[in-house]
């Protein structure tokens, strides 16, 4: 059974193809002997798929693709001769491994792959994160025979006769970390049963080099005053890891890091008591997954205004505060979270609430459709 993956190639396309290629796995090992093994592929774009799949195991064949922008940019113009580049690779490439399916995640790089795919009468399935889909999903549709969701909003806007709502599949390794182990990873300093004041909630924050920049910033100007109430894990990314190095990294209660491997991450998840994020549909999903509060903070650039409304899902149930980036401000970020900190009976309620938005049976359910197609 061979499977080709596609998508953009940012960690929102990324990490679900993960979570679905290991829950095949699993299901690979129940299999009869005899039976064939499954085959991996991805063709997409190389953001940081390569890194990313080589340790998953995970083929990739890399093309161009022309993004597809909804704005006036001299980049449309070089973009225009990245397309029929890219479907000349995808021609070449599909055709040389044959898949039995296709699973999409979406995303300007998905779209030659998706079409070619059509063209060999190979089934496809893709997948969509957000509460409005993206441009390349809704064009995709057309040629698909599944269509999954995950917010019940984003039924709208594919044909209902093939649309199908699981939800996004999360990485299962994440609901698995451990408190005490994330204490002696990050060589946290506060003790958490010491009752002479040493005790400080641990605080994770998911900044970035790129899209989270604006949350990076108003840490690094708050920090002093962060860092009298709270132990902060901080993912910053590469591009500030340097500038930390040389004004934070010997502050105590600080713990800045380019990026965290799963490995890492699951065990920063459980020590932390609140998290802050953007609103990717992936991020929130794992928030979910794992029971966590969270305060998000939605890019404003977001096509379609879909991280916004990707919030929105999680706080109109309870589970997620909101803070709108075009009004942050120092103040307004420390009091927010010194409000929730403070309340302990609200970091409780926020923590049952949210963990009804995630739903543990989607990557089986996925899954399942996938291999329904290959038959």
């Amino acid at each position: 059974m061979r499977i080709l993956f596609t998508g953009g190639g940012t960690g929102g396309h990324i990490y679900p193809i993960i979570a679905i290629k290991k829950t095949l796995e699993r299901i690979e090992q129940g299999l009869p002997a005899g039976k064939a093994r499954i085959e991996f592929l991805y063709i997409g774009p190389n953001s940081f798929a390569k890194g990313a799949f080589k340790k998953e195991n995970i083929k990739c064949k890399f093309i161009l693709a022309g993004k597809l922008r909804r704005y006036f940019s001299l980049a449309n113009f070089v973009d225009l001769f990245k397309i029929p580049i890219g479907l000349i690779q995808s021609l070449w490439y599909v055709f040389s491994f044959m898949p039995d399916v296709l699973f999409s995640k979406g995303g300007y790089g998905s779209i030659p792959v998706v079409f070619v795919s059509w063209l060999y009468r190979i089934p496809i399935i893709i997948h969509d994160s957000d509460n409005i889909p993206g441009l390349a999903n809704r064009i995709s549709a057309r040629f698909a025979r599944k269509i999954i969701v995950s917010f019940e909003m984003a039924k709208k806007y594919f044909p209902p006769q093939k649309t199908v709502l699981l939800g996004i599949p999360v990485r299962e390794e994440l609901t698995q970390g451990n408190e005490e182990e994330g204490r002696r990873l990050f060589e946290l300093k506060s003790d958490p049963k010491s009752s002479d004041g040493t005790s400080k909630p641990v605080v994770l924050i998911m900044g970035g080099s790129q899209g989270a920049q604006k949350i990076n910033e108003v840490v690094f100007n708050t920090l002093p005053r962060l860092l009298e109430k709270y132990e902060i894990i901080h993912v910053c990314g590469n591009k500030n890891l340097k500038q930390l190095k040389a004004d934070h990294e010997k502050i105590q209660y600080y713990h800045p890091y380019p990026f965290l491997e799963i490995e890492k991450l699951k065990h920063a998840y459980a020590v932390s008591d609140i998290i802050i994020s953007r609103a990717g549909a992936t991020s929130i999903f794992e928030i979910a997954a794992i029971g966590k509060p969270s305060i998000l903070i939605p890019l404003s650039s977001a096509a379609s205004g879909h991280q916004m409304q990707n919030a929105q899902a999680l706080a109109r149930i309870g589970g997620a505060i909101i803070l709108k980036e075009e009004n942050l401000t120092m103040n307004m970020f420390l009091g927010a979270i010194f409000r929730l900190s403070d309340n302990p009976e609200k970091l409780k309620e926020m923590s049952e609430k949210v963990k009804s938005f995630y739903k543990p049976e989607t990557n089986q359910k996925i899954v399942e459709e996938i291999l329904r197609l290959c038959q």
